[in-house]
């Protein structure tokens, strides 16, 4: 059974191989971080243009799709989707990396651990989240306030959101090594330039919307790719296929998804092939989905909004036994 599984992948790999997925579009990527770079560029021209004004709440929403755009372009730079060469990938997610305040370095290293063991309670960072009870077992080790949000997380999932563009900043500037200077002064930039251009109410409204609506647009591009799918543990049997076409949901809605989410709706194919180049996502899903079809595999796939339903009803079952026995003790 376990050498059969392990050829199923093999065949697949064959499959999306002959079919030309895992060739460069380098004049995609060129396009893409062109247009992107263009409008990041224009919203800050209008930053200066709209002066001291509530207006500028406007251009920080922009900002806010743009940020997260950039960002997209640095997670397809960290698998080396967009070039073959090494440093030219890099070249890209530092620079991306830079202007979003996000360490790079770090990034990456968090993310691979991700992909290798995508669900997994002891070894994926992504359901390793102070705030947040992914099990039952995660949820019994919170104490104080860190255990009433858990209680409560399916109604704060979306408020908390709000905050990751924080976190992200302060985990980035954490956990860096040489990428540190470069975080702390893309901070002492942005703060900068945005309280000598507008007055404090006018700067203060504009960093918090900015940032804001950053981290929620980050966070529910990524949450409904694993939330509320099956999570792992240590001693499980699954082969590299099944673990990844198991444990991940794609999200259906043709081309405004596609770019919404930055190619993450194609979840099980950007894990079975990680270097795969965004555009051809949606073409290797076909062929994935067909191939589990064949071989009796569940592959997920639901519409956007149905995902965020999944994902709040998941995170209110884990944490019902939490206010259970939180009215039990009153």
């Amino acid at each position: 059974m376990a050498l059969r599984q392990a050829s199923d992948f093999a065949q697949l790999s064959t499959e999306i191989k002959q079919a030309g997925l895992l060739a460069r579009r380098r004049g995609y990527y060129i396009a893409r971080i062109t247009a992107n770079l263009l409008v990041y560029a224009g919203a800050w021209v209008a930053f200066v243009l709209v002066g001291d004004s509530w207006w500028q709440l406007a251009v920080a929403a922009v900002l806010a799709v743009m940020t997260t755009q950039l960002a997209f372009i640095g997670h397809d730079a960290g698998h080396k989707q967009i070039f073959a060469s090494k440093r030219w990938n890099e070249i890209t997610g530092y620079t991306h990396s830079g202007l979003v305040g996000v360490s790079y370095d770090w990034w990456v290293g968090k993310h691979n651990r991700h992909h290798a063991n995508p669900n997994h309670e002891d070894e994926d960072p992504d359901v390793d989240i102070s705030v947040l009870a992914f099990t039952q077992r995660q949820g019994e080790a919170k104490r104080g306030p860190l255990r009433w949000i858990a209680s409560h997380q399916a109604a704060l999932f979306f408020p908390l959101l709000l905050l990751e563009g924080f976190a992200l900043h302060w985990h980035s500037i954490k956990h860096s090594g040489r990428e540190r200077f470069l975080m702390i002064a893309n901070v002492v930039v942005y703060l900068g330039v945005v309280f000598w251009m507008l007055s404090p109410v006018y700067a203060i409204a504009f960093v918090l919307v900015h940032q804001a609506l950053w981290g929620l647009y980050m966070g529910i591009s990524f949450a409904p790719n694993h939330k509320g799918m099956p999570v792992l543990s240590a001693g499980h049997s699954l082969d590299f296929l099944r673990k990844q076409v198991l444990t991940s949901r794609n999200i259906r809605g043709g081309w405004f998804v596609d770019i919404l989410l930055g190619g993450l709706n194609y979840q099980i194919e950007h894990h079975l092939f990680p270097s795969m180049p965004r555009p051809h996502l949606r073409h290797a899903q076909v062929i994935v989905s067909e191939f589990c079809r064949q071989r009796g595999i569940s592959y997920a796939q639901c519409g956007l909004f149905r995902s965020y339903g999944y994902v709040l009803e998941y995170l209110d079952e884990v944490a019902a036994p939490l206010r259970s026995k939180s009215k039990a003790a009153v």
